[in-house]
């Protein structure tokens, strides 16, 4: 099954999937997202991309502190 952006608060709550595993899994949905953007994206394309980035790395933040504020804090430099 293949998640997507909407499918964020569902994969925290999985109990049978590890913490690798759901981290794993945001971050397949966050490169998905990138991928589909070009060059012929908007510019709301591109700015509802990066919100819904930074959605994705405050959830890997419930999981992971360190590792969630590091994506946060490099995508912010």
């Amino acid at each position: 099954m293949s998640y997507t952006f909407e499918d964020i608060e569902k994969i925290l709550d999985f109990t049978s999937w590890s913490k690798t595993k759901k981290i794993d899994e945001l971050l397949r949905i966050d490169c998905q997202m990138y991928t589909n953007l070009g060059t012929d994206s908007t510019k709301t394309e591109r700015e509802t991309t990066k919100k819904r980035s930074r959605s994705i790395y405050r959830a890997i933040s419930k999981l992971d502190k360190e590792q969630g504020k590091t994506f946060l804090w490099h995508m912010d430099s």
